[in-house]
């Protein structure tokens, strides 16, 4: 496995029909965001499990692909998707 990022930023968002190519939206288009940190330990799909700010995700490190995530303990509404990024320098 790749060494392990400490940190990602999740953008929740409503799901796209078209132009999910083109990449995540810009934070400010996101419904929801939430800069989560690596906790050290790996969630039930073998990712490393992220949290912070009411989301809780398990994060493919390589792909960037979000296998499991809980927003405020739930798992997502349907039409909803989330995205991750790197975390915005503030």
């Amino acid at each position: 496995m790749t060494s392990v990022p400490q940190s990602f930023e999740i953008l929740l968002v409503a799901e796209f029909a078209e132009g999910r190519d083109a990449g995540p939206p810009p934070p400010a288009n996101a419904l929801r965001s939430a800069v989560v940190e690596f906790t050290g330990k790996l969630g039930a799909s073998g990712y490393p499990r992220y949290a912070g700010n009411g989301m809780e995700a398990d994060i493919d490190p390589e792909t960037r692909t979000v296998e499991a995530v809980l927003i405020d303990g739930d798992e997502l509404d349907y039409g909803l998707s989330v995205r991750v990024v790197e975390p915005q320098a503030g």
